[in-house]
């Protein structure tokens, strides 16, 4: 299949974007090591392009302990310092110590909700939203769905998990499938 014949999403640019898209971006996902590696992922994105984060997701994986939530929530003073001398990462303390401190609030939820995956679908009532969006600009940054769950995480304790954050993550694991009309990958998944 020629790929330049191929309809993607607006945002699909390069190889590294076309790979996660075609394959991960807005396909319903349920394993909750994935939706922590995620979470972490979307809120390490605050401020930066989506590109960065996956340019050096490898990196992220290895220093992050393939996003273990009982390993990261067990991070030191010592561990932050090594993440903030690793060049393969984005290298902000308050996003590195965010990750720290989510990871032991994510398994207070788990242990409330048995999965945090029952709990962060709850928020679409277990079902994915199917938007039916021409382009890009159409999209939007916020929903009620994200407001909802910013608010609820924050008073849970965590951390750079504003509704901007929020949606994104929504959109990266399936909840929202924001695939253009045009997409290949729309009805897929």
């Amino acid at each position: 299949m020629n790929r330049s014949a191929i309809k993607r999403c607006d945002w699909v640019s390069d190889d590294i974007h076309i790979k996660y898209h075609d394959t991960e971006w807005g396909v319903p996902l349920h394993n909750d090591r994935k939706l922590f590696e995620f979470l972490v992922l979307d809120a390490m994105q605050s401020g930066l392009s989506w590109r960065i984060v996956l340019n050096k997701r490898s990196a992220f994986r290895k220093a992050f302990d393939s996003f273990d939530p009982k390993k990261v929530s067990r991070y030191t003073e010592k561990d932050i310092r090594r993440l903030l001398a690793d060049k393969g990462i984005i290298r902000n303390r308050r996003k590195i110590e965010s990750a720290v401190n989510n990871a032991k609030r994510f398994l207070e939820v788990r242990k409330e909700f048995k999965t945090f995956d029952s709990y962060v679908w709850s928020f679409t009532d277990y079902k994915t939203i199917k938007n039916s969006f021409k382009s890009w600009d159409q999209i939007p940054a916020v929903t009620k769905e994200s407001e909802e769950m910013s608010a609820d995480l924050r008073k849970r304790g965590f951390t750079f998990v504003g509704p901007t954050v929020c949606y994104a993550f929504m959109q990266t694991i399936g909840m929202a499938n924001d695939h253009l009309i045009h997409c290949f990958r729309r009805n897929q998944v």
